[in-house]
């Protein structure tokens, strides 16, 4: 009878678990459009099954996750609580001080994490420290969703190089633009508006010449709720971005790669508040992958792609994009209107791109398709 009561409250605390647990994420999930460069992290404080105290990650050089959430319950109140946690509390001292000694001095009873921290300045450090104090830890609740929050940050800790996203707009038959290159608008209000929840929630949008030329956007975020524009970048080899385009005059930073080495083009841009990165050439056209990398060290975590055809199939092809999110029309533009990717040399059925659809959704009267790429080492 004993071992029957105890299983029962071993699962009533494993649901428990994951009930507050999930609650955390919910909280992380606030801080999608203004915790860059940091990761989203939410935090829930549980003494006797009730919740005392939460708080999330608002901001970039303001109070942690846990912080908020320890400042909300008091502190006086959270000896031999139980915390649960998105992400391992930090153990160094950045523009705040260590969450993992602030959980210490609260006398906390145990912490629960979804997932430990992948910077190397925190990995594994901060569970260390709450254990060489006594304090009980556990690792790995909901971490499979807890990961999804942060999956640029993630990718940009493990290997220097930011998460790619694609946006691309197309017709049923597979078309963005007419022949003559008119593609406003191809997709409904709603999808467009949901394109600003994707710009909002990167840390760079990136586009190339040929689109800023062409269209002339400006690139931005125009919804309530951000802190500050993503930072915008472009891909033009010769430097023949006008310097009254729309993208240079919005709020917020701009820079531009180019293979151009000119300091008076330079010169010429800085006055106008652009910087101009200078990158190698790869063949007739810049070194792509250079590019992700300079922005893996200005601490980008999400990359939102938005040109056109001829450098997402470059940027496809170098396998430098993680994932496309296509919104489909339910429209058709006909064979001689402008395709999705221009792919190169692609002449036998090995050499197909494949992808993995992991979610199909509707955007008004559009579908939302989003697909991860498959990596393969074919050549």
């Amino acid at each position: 009878m004993r071992n029957r009561v105890n299983i029962l409250l071993a699962k009533n605390q494993y649901a428990n678990d994951r009930e507050f647990m999930a609650r955390a994420i919910r909280l992380a999930e606030r801080g999608a459009y203004t915790t860059y460069p940091n990761p989203c992290v939410g935090c829930v404080i549980v003494k006797n099954n009730e919740i005392i105290g939460e708080g999330w990650h608002i901001e970039a050089g303001k109070e942690h996750a846990e912080i908020n959430a320890l400042n909300d319950a008091g502190i006086s109140n959270v000896k031999d609580a139980t915390v649960y946690l998105t992400l391992e509390p930090c153990s160094h001292k950045g523009r705040t001080g260590p969450c993992s000694t602030a959980l210490v001095k609260a006398q906390v009873a145990k912490v629960i994490v979804a997932m430990l921290d992948p910077n190397p300045l925190v990995s594994g450090q901060g569970m260390q420290e709450l254990k060489d104090n006594g304090i009980e830890v556990e690792v790995a609740v909901l971490q499979n969703q807890s990961e999804q929050l942060n999956l640029g940050y993630i990718k940009r800790m493990q290997t220097g190089r930011p998460r790619v996203r694609n946006k691309m707009a197309m017709s049923l038959d597979g078309r963005t633009a007419l022949a003559s290159g008119e593609s406003k608008w191809i997709t409904s209000e709603e999808s467009r508006h949901d394109v600003q929840k994707l710009r909002a929630s990167s840390s760079c949008i990136l586009t190339g010449v040929g689109t800023v030329l062409a269209d002339n956007p400006s690139m931005n975020v125009r919804i309530d709720g951000i802190l500050q524009q993503p930072l915008r970048a472009i891909i033009d080899t010769h430097l023949s971005t006008p310097l009254d385009a729309k993208i240079l005059a919005q709020q917020g930073k701009t820079i531009i790669f180019t293979g151009r080495n000119d300091d008076g083009d330079v010169q010429r841009f800085a006055r106008h508040g652009v910087e101009v990165i200078v990158i190698p050439r790869k063949g007739n056209n810049l070194d792509l992958a250079a590019i992700i990398d300079h922005l893996g060290k200005l601490q980008i975590n999400e990359i939102l792609l938005e040109a056109g055809a001829t450098l997402s199939g470059a940027m496809l092809q170098a396998g430098l994009i993680d994932e496309l999110i296509i919104y489909m029309a339910p429209v058709l533009l006909g064979n001689k209107s402008r395709g999705i990717f221009n792919l190169s040399n692609l002449e036998t059925m090995n050499q197909k791109i494949s992808l993995n659809i992991i979610e199909q959704r509707a955007i008004g009267v559009d579908w939302r398709i989003r697909a991860t790429v498959v990596k393969t080492d074919k050549k």
